[in-house]
Protein backbone atom coordinates (compact mmCIF):
# COMPACT_ATOMS: atom_id res chain seq x y z
CA UNK A 1 0.00 0.00 0.00
CA UNK A 2 1.21 3.46 -1.37
CA UNK A 3 1.58 6.51 1.05
CA UNK A 4 3.08 9.39 0.18
CA UNK A 5 5.53 12.27 1.51
CA UNK A 6 7.38 14.89 0.42
CA UNK A 7 11.26 16.43 1.29
CA UNK A 8 13.78 18.08 -0.15
CA UNK A 9 17.61 16.97 -0.12
CA UNK A 10 17.97 19.88 2.20
CA UNK A 11 16.84 17.50 5.20
CA UNK A 12 19.60 15.64 4.44
CA UNK A 13 21.47 16.36 7.68
CA UNK A 14 18.49 16.24 9.57
CA UNK A 15 18.05 20.17 10.74
CA UNK A 16 17.59 20.36 14.35
CA UNK A 17 14.06 22.30 14.11
CA UNK A 18 12.43 19.13 12.03
CA UNK A 19 13.69 17.41 14.96
CA UNK A 20 12.57 19.68 17.71
CA UNK A 21 9.63 19.78 16.31
CA UNK A 22 8.60 15.86 15.38
CA UNK A 23 9.69 15.40 19.42
CA UNK A 24 7.48 18.03 20.73
CA UNK A 25 4.80 16.67 18.51
CA UNK A 26 5.84 13.30 19.78
CA UNK A 27 5.85 13.77 23.43
CA UNK A 28 2.31 15.69 23.01
CA UNK A 29 1.07 12.50 21.72
CA UNK A 30 2.87 10.24 24.87
CA UNK A 31 1.71 12.55 27.51
CA UNK A 32 -2.04 11.61 26.72
CA UNK A 33 -1.24 7.95 27.01
CA UNK A 34 -2.76 6.02 30.13
CA UNK A 35 -0.18 4.88 32.71
CA UNK A 36 -2.65 1.53 32.90
CA UNK A 37 -2.11 0.97 28.79
CA UNK A 38 0.15 -1.55 27.59
CA UNK A 39 0.78 -3.93 24.39
CA UNK A 40 -1.77 -3.82 21.80
CA UNK A 41 -3.61 -1.24 23.60
CA UNK A 42 -1.11 0.76 23.68
CA UNK A 43 -0.70 0.89 19.83
CA UNK A 44 -4.34 1.31 19.50
CA UNK A 45 -4.60 4.29 21.33
CA UNK A 46 -1.35 5.56 19.57
CA UNK A 47 -3.07 5.16 16.54
CA UNK A 48 -6.11 6.66 17.71
CA UNK A 49 -4.59 9.99 18.38
CA UNK A 50 -1.62 10.47 15.51
CA UNK A 51 -4.92 9.51 13.40
CA UNK A 52 -6.42 12.89 15.01
CA UNK A 53 -3.25 15.13 14.89
CA UNK A 54 -4.09 18.20 12.25
CA UNK A 55 -2.12 17.79 9.00
CA UNK A 56 0.49 19.90 10.11
CA UNK A 57 1.51 17.67 12.55
CA UNK A 58 1.57 14.73 10.22
CA UNK A 59 3.72 16.50 8.15
CA UNK A 60 6.01 17.71 10.52
CA UNK A 61 6.40 13.65 11.42
CA UNK A 62 7.02 13.10 8.06
CA UNK A 63 9.66 15.40 7.32
CA UNK A 64 11.24 13.65 10.24
CA UNK A 65 10.81 10.18 8.67
CA UNK A 66 11.95 11.44 5.39
CA UNK A 67 15.56 12.93 6.37
CA UNK A 68 16.06 9.57 7.68
CA UNK A 69 14.80 7.46 4.47
CA UNK A 70 16.94 11.09 2.07
CA UNK A 71 20.16 10.47 4.44
CA UNK A 72 19.94 6.51 2.90
CA UNK A 73 21.35 7.99 0.07
CA UNK A 74 23.99 10.25 1.52
CA UNK A 75 25.48 6.70 3.14
CA UNK A 76 25.19 4.42 -0.06
CA UNK A 77 22.83 2.86 2.54
CA UNK A 78 20.33 -0.27 1.47
CA UNK A 79 18.04 -0.40 4.32
CA UNK A 80 16.82 1.41 7.23
CA UNK A 81 15.42 -0.05 10.63
CA UNK A 82 14.54 1.35 13.75
CA UNK A 83 12.13 1.03 17.01
CA UNK A 84 11.12 -2.13 18.85
CA UNK A 85 13.01 -3.14 21.45
CA UNK A 86 16.17 -4.45 19.16
CA UNK A 87 16.42 -1.10 17.99
CA UNK A 88 17.49 -0.15 21.29
CA UNK A 89 16.65 3.64 19.93
CA UNK A 90 18.94 3.83 17.58
CA UNK A 91 18.73 4.09 13.81
CA UNK A 92 20.31 1.64 11.69
CA UNK A 93 21.57 1.61 8.20
CA UNK A 94 22.49 -1.28 6.15
CA UNK A 95 25.39 -0.20 3.70
CA UNK A 96 27.14 -2.89 1.68
CA UNK A 97 25.60 -5.71 3.34
CA UNK A 98 27.09 -4.58 6.93
CA UNK A 99 23.91 -3.11 9.48
CA UNK A 100 25.06 -0.81 12.18
CA UNK A 101 23.67 1.98 13.98
CA UNK A 102 24.21 5.47 13.03
CA UNK A 103 26.25 6.91 15.68
CA UNK A 104 25.61 10.57 14.47
CA UNK A 105 22.08 10.45 15.18
CA UNK A 106 20.51 11.14 19.15
CA UNK A 107 18.31 8.34 20.54
CA UNK A 108 14.54 7.90 19.89
CA UNK A 109 12.96 5.95 22.68
CA UNK A 110 10.69 3.41 21.98
CA UNK A 111 7.20 5.26 22.36
CA UNK A 112 8.73 8.18 19.86
CA UNK A 113 9.25 5.64 17.15
CA UNK A 114 5.87 3.99 17.77
CA UNK A 115 4.22 7.29 16.65
CA UNK A 116 6.60 7.49 13.89
CA UNK A 117 6.11 4.50 12.50
CA UNK A 118 2.21 4.93 13.07
CA UNK A 119 2.51 8.42 11.20
CA UNK A 120 3.02 6.50 8.29
CA UNK A 121 0.20 4.67 8.06
CA UNK A 122 -3.50 4.99 6.75
CA UNK A 123 -6.43 3.39 9.12
CA UNK A 124 -7.03 0.37 7.41
CA UNK A 125 -3.23 -0.21 7.32
CA UNK A 126 -3.26 -0.21 11.21
CA UNK A 127 -6.38 -2.49 11.51
CA UNK A 128 -4.25 -4.82 9.24
CA UNK A 129 -1.06 -4.69 11.40
CA UNK A 130 -2.84 -4.75 14.86
CA UNK A 131 -4.64 -8.14 13.68
CA UNK A 132 -1.69 -9.81 11.72
CA UNK A 133 1.26 -8.25 13.46
CA UNK A 134 2.45 -7.38 10.28
CA UNK A 135 2.51 -5.13 7.29
CA UNK A 136 3.68 -4.66 4.01
CA UNK A 137 3.44 -1.31 2.28
CA UNK A 138 5.22 0.78 0.03
CA UNK A 139 5.97 4.40 0.34
CA UNK A 140 7.29 7.27 -1.67
CA UNK A 141 8.95 10.72 -1.24
CA UNK A 142 8.89 13.24 -4.18
CA UNK A 143 12.84 14.99 -4.03
CA UNK A 144 12.10 18.49 -5.87
CA UNK A 145 11.47 16.43 -9.42
CA UNK A 146 12.45 12.90 -8.74
CA UNK A 147 10.64 9.59 -7.00
CA UNK A 148 11.79 8.18 -4.18
CA UNK A 149 10.38 4.66 -3.62
CA UNK A 150 11.07 2.36 -0.62
CA UNK A 151 9.79 -1.20 0.45
CA UNK A 152 8.54 -1.15 4.00
CA UNK A 153 7.63 -3.82 6.41
CA UNK A 154 6.59 -2.95 10.00
CA UNK A 155 5.94 -5.40 12.88
CA UNK A 156 5.57 -6.01 16.32
CA UNK A 157 8.59 -6.30 18.87
CA UNK A 158 8.03 -6.82 22.64
CA UNK A 159 4.89 -5.10 21.94
CA UNK A 160 6.64 -2.04 20.49
CA UNK A 161 6.34 -1.12 16.79
CA UNK A 162 9.35 -2.05 14.40
CA UNK A 163 9.90 -0.68 11.20
CA UNK A 164 12.36 -2.16 7.70
CA UNK A 165 12.75 -0.22 5.08
CA UNK A 166 14.17 -1.00 1.76
CA UNK A 167 15.47 1.52 -0.75
CA UNK A 168 13.99 0.97 -4.27
CA UNK A 169 16.69 1.47 -7.00
CA UNK A 170 15.19 4.65 -9.33
CA UNK A 171 16.69 3.47 -12.46
CA UNK A 172 16.65 -0.21 -13.53
CA UNK A 173 20.39 -1.97 -14.27
CA UNK A 174 20.53 -2.10 -17.81
CA UNK A 175 20.21 -5.79 -18.63
CA UNK A 176 23.29 -6.18 -20.57
CA UNK A 177 25.49 -5.54 -17.48
CA UNK A 178 24.13 -8.43 -16.06
CA UNK A 179 26.57 -10.33 -18.92
CA UNK A 180 24.22 -13.24 -18.83
CA UNK A 181 24.88 -16.12 -21.88
CA UNK A 182 23.19 -15.53 -25.06
CA UNK A 183 20.82 -18.41 -24.67
CA UNK A 184 19.53 -17.07 -21.35
CA UNK A 185 18.51 -13.90 -23.11
CA UNK A 186 16.62 -15.92 -25.57
CA UNK A 187 14.75 -17.84 -23.02
CA UNK A 188 14.02 -14.55 -20.68
CA UNK A 189 13.06 -12.38 -24.30
CA UNK A 190 9.13 -12.70 -25.62
CA UNK A 191 10.89 -12.16 -28.57
CA UNK A 192 12.94 -15.56 -28.96
CA UNK A 193 10.40 -17.35 -26.35
CA UNK A 194 6.58 -16.53 -25.93
CA UNK A 195 6.18 -18.98 -22.95
CA UNK A 196 7.42 -20.63 -19.80
CA UNK A 197 8.51 -20.50 -16.24
CA UNK A 198 11.66 -18.45 -15.88
CA UNK A 199 12.69 -18.68 -11.69
CA UNK A 200 15.02 -16.20 -10.36
CA UNK A 201 15.70 -17.38 -6.80
CA UNK A 202 18.02 -16.71 -3.39
CA UNK A 203 17.96 -15.53 -0.04
CA UNK A 204 16.53 -12.04 0.96
CA UNK A 205 18.57 -9.00 -0.09
CA UNK A 206 20.07 -11.34 -2.93
CA UNK A 207 18.95 -8.56 -5.52
CA UNK A 208 16.17 -11.35 -6.93
CA UNK A 209 14.07 -7.85 -7.90
CA UNK A 210 16.94 -5.95 -9.63
CA UNK A 211 17.16 -9.02 -11.35
CA UNK A 212 13.69 -9.40 -12.51
CA UNK A 213 12.98 -5.94 -12.85
CA UNK A 214 16.24 -5.79 -15.58
CA UNK A 215 14.63 -8.43 -17.18
CA UNK A 216 10.86 -7.25 -17.57
CA UNK A 217 12.99 -3.91 -18.80
CA UNK A 218 14.77 -5.57 -21.20
CA UNK A 219 11.29 -7.10 -22.74
CA UNK A 220 9.57 -3.59 -22.60
CA UNK A 221 11.95 -1.68 -24.80
CA UNK A 222 12.22 -4.44 -27.29
CA UNK A 223 8.86 -6.45 -27.80
CA UNK A 224 5.40 -5.31 -28.61
CA UNK A 225 3.09 -6.65 -25.83
CA UNK A 226 1.37 -6.25 -22.54
CA UNK A 227 2.82 -6.94 -19.12
CA UNK A 228 1.53 -7.40 -15.61
CA UNK A 229 3.19 -6.75 -12.90
CA UNK A 230 2.21 -8.35 -9.25
CA UNK A 231 4.05 -7.83 -6.35
CA UNK A 232 4.01 -7.29 -1.97
CA UNK A 233 4.28 -4.37 -2.49
CA UNK A 234 5.23 -2.64 -5.73
CA UNK A 235 8.96 -1.99 -5.84
CA UNK A 236 10.15 -0.40 -9.17
CA UNK A 237 7.86 1.27 -11.73
CA UNK A 238 7.88 0.72 -15.02
CA UNK A 239 7.16 3.33 -17.59
CA UNK A 240 5.21 1.65 -20.47
CA UNK A 241 7.19 1.55 -23.74
CA UNK A 242 6.88 -0.94 -26.60
CA UNK A 243 4.98 -3.26 -24.06
CA UNK A 244 2.02 -1.91 -21.44
CA UNK A 245 3.26 -2.25 -17.78
CA UNK A 246 0.34 -2.59 -15.12
CA UNK A 247 1.32 -3.10 -12.04
CA UNK A 248 -0.87 -4.75 -9.42
CA UNK A 249 0.04 -4.15 -5.59
CA UNK A 250 -1.13 -7.42 -3.36
CA UNK A 251 -2.96 -5.85 -0.77
CA UNK A 252 -3.75 -3.02 -2.36
CA UNK A 253 -4.97 -3.63 -6.16
CA UNK A 254 -5.40 -7.21 -5.64
CA UNK A 255 -6.00 -9.70 -3.00
CA UNK A 256 -3.32 -12.15 -3.37
CA UNK A 257 -1.01 -13.37 -5.78
CA UNK A 258 -2.84 -16.05 -6.47
CA UNK A 259 -5.86 -13.77 -7.60
CA UNK A 260 -3.69 -11.72 -9.58
CA UNK A 261 -2.54 -14.29 -11.77
CA UNK A 262 -5.64 -15.56 -12.58
CA UNK A 263 -7.06 -11.98 -12.92
CA UNK A 264 -4.12 -11.28 -14.85
CA UNK A 265 -5.55 -14.43 -17.44
CA UNK A 266 -8.54 -12.37 -18.03
CA UNK A 267 -6.20 -9.19 -19.16
CA UNK A 268 -4.53 -10.55 -22.04
CA UNK A 269 -1.25 -10.45 -20.88
CA UNK A 270 2.00 -11.58 -22.35
CA UNK A 271 4.38 -11.62 -19.40
CA UNK A 272 3.08 -12.15 -15.64
CA UNK A 273 5.56 -11.71 -13.09
CA UNK A 274 4.55 -12.66 -9.64
CA UNK A 275 6.60 -11.35 -7.13
CA UNK A 276 6.73 -14.96 -4.97
CA UNK A 277 5.80 -18.45 -5.28
CA UNK A 278 5.27 -18.38 -1.83
CA UNK A 279 2.46 -20.68 -0.93
CA UNK A 280 1.08 -24.13 -2.71
CA UNK A 281 -2.03 -22.13 -4.07
CA UNK A 282 0.68 -20.04 -6.00
CA UNK A 283 2.81 -22.20 -7.20
CA UNK A 284 -0.30 -24.55 -8.71
CA UNK A 285 -1.45 -21.56 -10.23
CA UNK A 286 1.99 -20.35 -11.67
CA UNK A 287 2.41 -23.63 -13.12
CA UNK A 288 -0.93 -23.87 -14.60
CA UNK A 289 -1.18 -19.99 -16.56
CA UNK A 290 2.10 -20.85 -17.75
CA UNK A 291 1.18 -24.59 -19.15
CA UNK A 292 -1.33 -22.54 -20.70
CA UNK A 293 0.92 -20.74 -22.95
CA UNK A 294 2.00 -17.94 -21.16
CA UNK A 295 5.54 -16.31 -20.07
CA UNK A 296 5.89 -16.37 -16.23
CA UNK A 297 8.59 -15.02 -14.46
CA UNK A 298 8.38 -15.43 -10.15
CA UNK A 299 10.63 -15.58 -7.33
CA UNK A 300 11.50 -18.06 -4.73
CA UNK A 301 13.78 -17.54 -1.26
CA UNK A 302 16.37 -20.83 -2.28
CA UNK A 303 19.89 -21.07 -2.57
CA UNK A 304 20.54 -23.25 -5.84
CA UNK A 305 18.93 -24.65 -9.05
CA UNK A 306 18.46 -27.93 -7.45
CA UNK A 307 17.01 -27.09 -4.41
CA UNK A 308 14.38 -24.91 -6.35
CA UNK A 309 13.05 -27.46 -7.86
CA UNK A 310 13.19 -29.64 -4.58
CA UNK A 311 11.20 -26.71 -2.87
CA UNK A 312 8.73 -26.45 -5.70
CA UNK A 313 7.89 -30.15 -5.39
CA UNK A 314 8.11 -30.16 -1.52
CA UNK A 315 5.90 -26.90 -1.03
CA UNK A 316 2.66 -29.38 -2.58
CA UNK A 317 1.25 -32.55 -0.54
CA UNK A 318 2.74 -35.75 -1.67
CA UNK A 319 -0.40 -36.95 -3.39
CA UNK A 320 -0.12 -33.50 -5.87
CA UNK A 321 3.78 -34.15 -6.09
CA UNK A 322 4.40 -36.50 -8.90
CA UNK A 323 2.13 -34.23 -11.19
CA UNK A 324 3.66 -30.97 -10.49
CA UNK A 325 6.82 -32.58 -10.93
CA UNK A 326 5.96 -33.44 -14.21
CA UNK A 327 4.37 -29.94 -15.16
CA UNK A 328 7.24 -28.33 -13.46
CA UNK A 329 9.91 -29.93 -16.00
CA UNK A 330 7.55 -28.98 -19.00
CA UNK A 331 6.96 -25.39 -18.58
CA UNK A 332 9.96 -24.21 -16.22
CA UNK A 333 12.65 -23.18 -19.08
CA UNK A 334 15.46 -21.37 -16.39
CA UNK A 335 16.09 -21.27 -13.04
CA UNK A 336 18.83 -18.23 -12.17
CA UNK A 337 19.78 -18.10 -8.01
CA UNK A 338 21.85 -15.67 -6.70
CA UNK A 339 23.90 -14.30 -4.07
CA UNK A 340 25.58 -10.54 -3.31
CA UNK A 341 28.87 -11.45 -2.60
CA UNK A 342 31.18 -8.64 -1.06
CA UNK A 343 33.55 -7.41 -3.49
CA UNK A 344 37.38 -6.48 -2.62
CA UNK A 345 35.92 -2.57 -3.58
CA UNK A 346 33.91 -2.47 -0.23
CA UNK A 347 30.93 -2.92 -2.34
CA UNK A 348 29.07 -6.41 -3.39
CA UNK A 349 28.69 -8.48 -6.42
CA UNK A 350 26.64 -10.74 -7.95
CA UNK A 351 26.69 -14.66 -8.04
CA UNK A 352 24.57 -16.80 -9.92
CA UNK A 353 23.98 -20.12 -10.58
CA UNK A 354 22.47 -20.97 -13.82
CA UNK A 355 20.27 -23.88 -14.72
CA UNK A 356 18.76 -23.83 -18.52
CA UNK A 357 15.78 -26.45 -18.45
CA UNK A 358 17.54 -29.26 -21.62
CA UNK A 359 16.16 -32.96 -22.36
CA UNK A 360 18.77 -34.17 -19.58
CA UNK A 361 17.72 -31.95 -16.43
CA UNK A 362 14.01 -32.33 -17.70
CA UNK A 363 14.65 -35.70 -17.71
CA UNK A 364 15.89 -35.93 -14.71
CA UNK A 365 13.52 -34.21 -12.68
CA UNK A 366 10.51 -36.26 -14.26
CA UNK A 367 12.24 -39.22 -12.63
CA UNK A 368 12.91 -37.79 -9.25
CA UNK A 369 17.04 -37.77 -9.99
CA UNK A 370 17.38 -34.25 -9.01
CA UNK A 371 21.05 -35.36 -7.36
CA UNK A 372 22.14 -35.29 -11.20
CA UNK A 373 21.08 -32.20 -11.84
CA UNK A 374 24.50 -30.23 -10.29
CA UNK A 375 26.69 -32.55 -12.80
CA UNK A 376 24.54 -31.88 -15.83
CA UNK A 377 24.77 -27.82 -14.97
CA UNK A 378 28.80 -27.83 -14.30
CA UNK A 379 29.32 -29.76 -17.78
CA UNK A 380 27.04 -27.58 -20.00
CA UNK A 381 29.24 -24.22 -19.51
CA UNK A 382 28.96 -23.73 -23.63
CA UNK A 383 25.46 -23.57 -23.26
CA UNK A 384 25.17 -20.96 -21.03
CA UNK A 385 25.13 -23.15 -17.80
CA UNK A 386 27.20 -22.46 -14.57
CA UNK A 387 27.37 -23.93 -11.20
CA UNK A 388 27.34 -21.33 -8.21
CA UNK A 389 30.99 -22.30 -7.25
CA UNK A 390 31.99 -22.10 -10.92
CA UNK A 391 30.78 -18.59 -10.78
CA UNK A 392 32.26 -17.83 -7.17
CA UNK A 393 35.45 -19.44 -9.02
CA UNK A 394 35.12 -16.43 -12.10
CA UNK A 395 35.03 -13.61 -9.49
CA UNK A 396 38.09 -14.97 -7.23
CA UNK A 397 39.87 -15.35 -10.58
CA UNK A 398 38.87 -11.78 -12.02
CA UNK A 399 40.07 -10.32 -8.44
CA UNK A 400 36.49 -9.01 -7.55
CA UNK A 401 35.72 -10.97 -4.58
CA UNK A 402 38.62 -12.83 -1.50
CA UNK A 403 38.92 -16.66 -1.44
CA UNK A 404 38.01 -16.10 1.40
CA UNK A 405 34.70 -15.36 0.47
CA UNK A 406 34.75 -17.33 -2.60
CA UNK A 407 34.49 -20.34 0.12
CA UNK A 408 32.42 -18.74 2.59
CA UNK A 409 29.43 -18.54 -0.23
CA UNK A 410 29.93 -21.38 -2.04
CA UNK A 411 26.70 -24.15 -1.74
CA UNK A 412 29.22 -26.99 -1.74
CA UNK A 413 32.43 -25.98 0.25
CA UNK A 414 34.11 -29.24 -0.76
CA UNK A 415 33.39 -29.32 -4.50
CA UNK A 416 34.48 -25.55 -4.13
CA UNK A 417 37.56 -26.38 -2.74
CA UNK A 418 38.42 -29.12 -5.78
CA UNK A 419 37.51 -26.33 -8.37
CA UNK A 420 39.53 -23.81 -6.90
CA UNK A 421 42.57 -26.61 -5.97
CA UNK A 422 42.37 -27.57 -9.85
CA UNK A 423 42.93 -23.99 -11.01
CA UNK A 424 46.19 -24.14 -8.90
CA UNK A 425 47.59 -27.14 -10.36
Amino acid sequence: MSVSASSSTASLILPPEIVDGARTIIQQVIDQIPQSTQGLERQIFLGDMVEKLPIESKHALRLLIDSLLMRMFVLNASDIDFGGYGGQGKVWYRIFGSKKPDPTLDAFPVDYTNVLIQSLLTARQRQFLYEQKNLDFSYLIMDGENMRRFRADAYMDLDHLALNMRAINATVRPYKSMELHANVTKIVSLAHTKEGLILITGITGSGKSTTLDAMIDLNNHTVDGHIVVIASPIEYVHKSDRCIVRHREVGRDVLSFKEGAIQALRQDPDIIMIGEMRDPETIFTALEITDSGHKVFSTLHTASAVESIDRVIGEVPPVEQDRVRNRFADVCKLVVSQKLIPSLDGKRVAAREIMIMNPSVRAAIKNGNTGEIYQMIQESNEAGMVTMEQDLKRLYLQKKISLENAMNYANNKKRMQQILSANAL
